[in-house]
C-alpha cells in the first residue's frame, strides 16, 4: 500500500489556520501611508527657471542650426539675404559673426555695398493736385482711377497689401495738404515721441514713422535725428547730411512730394516745408528706381509716395514675424508702382515701422520691448485744419 504524501490531518489543520490568520492580518493591518512631498514656493520657482532655461537653450540651438544652414548652405543668394537682413537691424547686427568670419562678412558687404544712386531732376508737372470732390451721402461711393473706394468719405483709404512673404497696409490720403511732418524741435536730443504720441500731439488722425535717428544700443530711445530735417520751412541738422542712403524726401509749399539729393540751398529753393532723410529713392518721375545697389534683406518697411492726382501714399510692411518675414527694397518699389506712385522714397524701417489710424496701430510692431520713441513722423491732420488755420 502506498503511503499518503499529505501531512497528518492535525498538522494540516494547524497550517491552514496559520494561513488564515496571516490573511486576516494582511486585511486588517493598516496600510502604510505614502510620504507626501512638500513643494515650497522656492522649489517651484527653481523648477520654472530650469524649464525656461531649457526651452531657451533649445530655441537657441534651433536658431543657430537654421542660421548655419542659411549661411553655410549651397545657395549664395540665401546666404547674402540672411546676412543683410540681420545686419539691417539695430540689435542683431552681431548675429552673422556667430557663424561667419569677419572676412566672410566683409566679402558680403563688399558685394552688396551701398552705392550712390543717381536721381534725375524731378518733373513737378507730372503731379496735378486735384481737390477731392465731396461725396453725396445719398449715392454709393465711387472708386478712384486706381480702383480704391473711400467708403466712409473721410478722405482716407487703408488698403491691405499682400506679397510673397510679406503683408502690410497702404494708406491713401486724397488731400495732400493734410500730410505734414510731425516733430517737436524743442525736444530734439532730449525726448522722442512714438507715432501715437505724435499723432496726439498734432491732434491728427493718422501717422507713420519717418526719418532715421540716433539709437545708442538699439533700444529705441530716439530723440535725435541722424540727418537733415525740415519742419515748417526751418532746417535742422543740415550738418549731418542726407543719412545712410543719401536721399531726402520732402513736401513743398504746393503740397508736392520731392525726392532727391537736396542740400540746404536746394531745400530753400524748392520751398520745402517738411522733410526728412532716408532712402533709397523708390520711384522718380513715374519710373521705378533700381535699388539693387543697396544692401537689402527682408525686413519691416515704411515708405511715402505721391500719385499723379496728388494723393499721398503712406506704406507700412510688417516683418520679422511668422506670417510676414518682411520686404526688400525691390518689393517696396513694386508696391508703390502698383498704387500709381509718381515719386516715392523709402523711410526708416525695422522696429520703427508703424501705422497709426483710428485710435490704434494698424500693423504689428516688430520691436519686442515696445513701441519706439522717434524724433520724426508723417502725420495726417483732420479735414479742414489747413483751411481753418
Amino acid at each position: 500500500m502506498m503511503k499518503s504524501m499529505l501531512p497528518p490531518r492535525e498538522t494540516r489543520g494547524r497550517e491552514e489556520n496559520n494561513v488564515t490568520e496571516r490573511r486576516k492580518g494582511a486585511k486588517t493591518a493598516p496600510p502604510e501611508r505614502a510620504r507626501k512631498e512638500t513643494i515650497t514656493p522656492l522649489r517651484r520657482l527653481l523648477r520654472f527657471v530650469l524649464i525656461l532655461l531649457e526651452t531657451v537653450a533649445l530655441l537657441a540651438v534651433g536658431v543657430l542650426c537654421a542660421l548655419l544652414v542659411a549661411t553655410k548652405g549651397p545657395s549664395e543668394a540665401v546666404r547674402e539675404r540672411t546676412v543683410m537682413t540681420l545686419r539691417e537691424t539695430s540689435a542683431l547686427k552681431f548675429v552673422p559673426g556667430l557663424v561667419l568670419s569677419q572676412e566672410e562678412i566683409a566679402e558680403i558687404d563688399n558685394n552688396r555695398a551701398d552705392k550712390d544712386m543717381e536721381i534725375e531732376e524731378m518733373d513737378t508737372s507730372l503731379v496735378t493736385i486735384t481737390k477731392p470732390v465731396e461725396a453725396d451721402p445719398s449715392e454709393e461711393p465711387v472708386g478712384d482711377a486706381w480702383g480704391l473706394v473711400d467708403e466712409d468719405g473721410d478722405g482716407i483709404v487703408i488698403d491691405p497689401v499682400r506679397g510673397e512673404g510679406y503683408n502690410g497696409y497702404m494708406m491713401v490720403v486724397y488731400d495732400p495738404s493734410r500730410v505734414i511732418m510731425g516733430c517737436v524741435p524743442s525736444s530734439f536730443e532730449r525726448e522722442g515721441y512714438n507715432v501715437a504720441e505724435m499723432v496726439e500731439h498734432f491732434d491728427a488722425v493718422a501717422g507713420i514713422n519717418a526719418g532715421g535717428f540716433m539709437d545708442p544700443g538699439g533700444m529705441g530711445n530716439g530723440a535725435t535725428p541722424d540727418s537733415m530735417v525740415v519742419y515748417e520751412g526751418q532746417i535742422y541738422y543740415a550738418q549731418f547730411g542726407l543719412g545712410q542712403y543719401g536721399c531726402f524726401v520732402g513736401i513743398d509749399s504746393d503740397y508736392k512730394l520731392r525726392v532727391g539729393k537736396f542740400s540746404r540751398a536746394d531745400v530753400e529753393e524748392a520751398k520745402i516745408q517738411y522733410g526728412v532723410c532716408f532712402g533709397p529713392a523708390l520711384v522718380v518721375n513715374g519710373q521705378p528706381a533700381d535699388p539693387s545697389g543697396f544692401a537689402s534683406g527682408l525686413n519691416p518697411r515704411t515708405a511715402i509716395g505721391q500719385r499723379s492726382d496728388g494723393a499721398m501714399l503712406m506704406l507700412v510692411i510688417d516683418g520679422r514675424q511668422a506670417t510676414s518675414l518682411g520686404a526688400s527694397f525691390q518689393d517696396v518699389v513694386d508696391v508703390m508702382m502698383s498704387y500709381g506712385a509718381v515719386n516715392a522714397c523709402n523711410l526708416d524701417g525695422g522696429s520703427s515701422s508703424l501705422l497709426w489710424f483710428g485710435g490704434d496701430y494698424v500693423n504689428n510692431k516688430a520691436h519686442i520691448v515696445g513701441v519706439r520713441d522717434i524724433p520724426t513722423s508723417f502725420v495726417v491732420l483732420k479735414e479742414g485744419v489747413r483751411e481753418d488755420g
